[in-house]
C-alpha cells in the first residue's frame, strides 16, 4: 500500500484562550480561524475531523511534492496570521476575547504512513498506528507554538534534507520518545514578519462633518461592555429594536468593521455595514450605515457608551440621516425626523427592560 499524508494545523493557545475570555466570542474567534484554514487547504486534503483546535486532513495513497507540501503550509500560515491581522484591525468588541485573538498561534503537523481505515456510522475515518503517531505528535518538546514539523518519515518521502533553508524556512533535527518509541523529525518555527500578509484597508471609519440630526441620552444600570455587547451582539437585537420583523446575520461571526447585517421591516430589506467614528478617550462606540432608507439617501447611526463606574453607563445615540434632493430634505425636516425620534426612544427603553430582565 501506498504512503498517504496526515496534515494537523493546530491553533496553539486556545485552551488558555478559551478560559480567560468571554466564552461566546472566543469560539466565534475559533470557528472563523479554522474555517480561514479549511478555505486555505489547496492541495485538496480531505477533511476527517474537526478536533476542538484543530483540523485532522489526510490525502489517501498519495503525499504531495516537496515544493508543494511547503508551498501547503506557506499558505495556511499566511491565511491564519492575515485574518488574525483583520480581527485585530477592525475590532469593535473590547472584551477579553476579540483584544487578546491576536496572540493564538499556530502550528502544523505533518506525517506520513500507510493508512487504515474504520467506518463509523456509515462514515469513513482514518485509523491506525500512523494517526496515532501523527497525533502523538503535537505533544513535543519544541520551544515554541508557532512552527511546522514533519516527520522522518514523510521527510523521506519528499526529500527534503536535515538542514533544508528557504526565506520562510529553516528546518532542524529532533525527536521525541513516545511509548519508548523515538519519533524523528524536522521543525521549523515561523517567523510572522516573513509572511505576506493580505493587507486590509479600514474604509469603515467615517467623518461626519455636520451635527446629527437627532441625539438621545439614556443611562444604563449595566457596565459599558455588557451595554456594548447587547448593542453589537445581533441575536439580542429583536429583543429591543422597535419595528424590525427579523434580523438576518452571521451567527458564527464576531461583529467588526465591515460585517453586515439587514433588518426586515415590513418586507422592506435595509442592509448595514458597521462603522466607526472617533470618539472621547474611555467611550466605546458602535456605528452603522445603510442607503436603504426610503425617501433619504443614507443614514448613520451611532451607539456612544461613556462608562460611569462598573455597572452603569450613559449612551447617547446619534442619528446623521441624508437627503440630498429639496423633496427629500422636506420629508425629513417634516415626517422622518419626528419618526425616527419616536421609534428611538422605545427602543432604548425596550432595551431598558430586556437588561433588567
Amino acid at each position: 500500500m501506498s504512503n498517504s499524508l496526515l496534515f494537523i494545523p493546530d491553533i496553539s493557545g486556545y485552551t488558555q484562550f478559551v478560559q480567560t475570555t468571554e466564552v461566546e466570542h472566543s469560539q466565534h474567534v475559533i470557528a472563523e480561524l479554522l474555517e480561514i484554514l479549511i478555505k486555505a487547504n489547496t492541495q485538496r486534503l480531505r477533511l476527517a475531523e474537526v478536533e476542538g483546535d484543530a483540523l485532522f486532513f489526510y490525502k489517501e495513497g498519495e503525499v504531495p511534492s516537496q515544493e508543494k507540501l511547503l508551498a501547503q503550509i506557506e499558505t495556511m500560515f499566511t491565511a491564519f496570521y492575515s485574518h488574525l491581522k483583520l480581527l485585530e484591525k477592525n475590532r469593535v468588541c473590547p472584551c477579553n476575547a476579540c483584544a487578546s485573538a491576536s496572540n493564538l498561534q499556530l502550528k502544523i503537523i505533518a506525517h506520513s504512513g500507510e493508512l487504515q481505515f474504520i467506518t463509523v456510522q456509515e462514515k469513513r475515518k482514518p485509523f491506525g498506528q500512523v494517526v496515532i503517531e501523527a497525533h502523538r505528535l503535537l505533544k513535543n518538546s519544541i520551544a515554541s507554538d508557532n512552527y511546522a514539523l514533519l516527520s522522518e518519515d514523510l521527510s523521506k518521502v519528499i526529500g527534503i534534507s536535515d538542514d533544508y533553508k528557504s526565506q520562510l524556512f529553516g528546518f532542524s533535527k529532533n525527536e521525541d520518545s513516545y511509548d519508548g518509541k523515538n519519533i524523528k523529525y524536522l521543525f521549523s518555527e515561523i517567523d510572522k514578519e516573513k509572511l505576506k500578509l493580505t493587507s486590509y484597508e479600514t474604509p469603515y471609519e467615517v467623518q461626519l462633518n455636520r451635527k446629527p440630526a437627532i441625539v438621545i441620552e439614556k443611562e444604563y444600570d449595566v457596565s459599558g461592555q455588557e451595554l456594548l455587547e447587547y448593542i453589537t451582539n445581533y441575536s439580542y437585537r429583536h429583543h429591543w429594536v422597535k419595528g424590525v420583523d427579523e434580523f438576518e446575520y452571521d451567527p458564527g461571526e464576531v461583529t467588526r468593521l465591515g460585517t453586515e447585517h439587514v433588518c426586515v421591516i415590513d418586507g422592506k430589506r435595509l442592509n448595514f455595514t458597521t462603522v466607526t467614528k472617533t470618539v472621547e478617550p474611555g467611550q466605546l462606540v458602535y456605528g452603522e450605515v445603510t442607503t436603504d432608507v426610503p425617501i433619504i439617501d443614507s443614514l448613520h447611526q451611532f451607539y456612544i457608551i461613556t462608562p460611569i463606574s462598573d455597572d452603569r453607563c450613559i449612551l447617547i445615540v446619534e442619528i446623521y440621516p441624508k437627503a440630498i434632493s429639496i423633496f427629500k430634505k422636506i420629508m425629513l425636516l417634516l415626517v422622518i425626523k419626528r419618526s425616527f425620534r419616536k421609534s428611538l426612544k422605545e427602543s432604548l427603553h425596550n432595551l431598558e427592560i430586556y437588561i433588567n430582565k
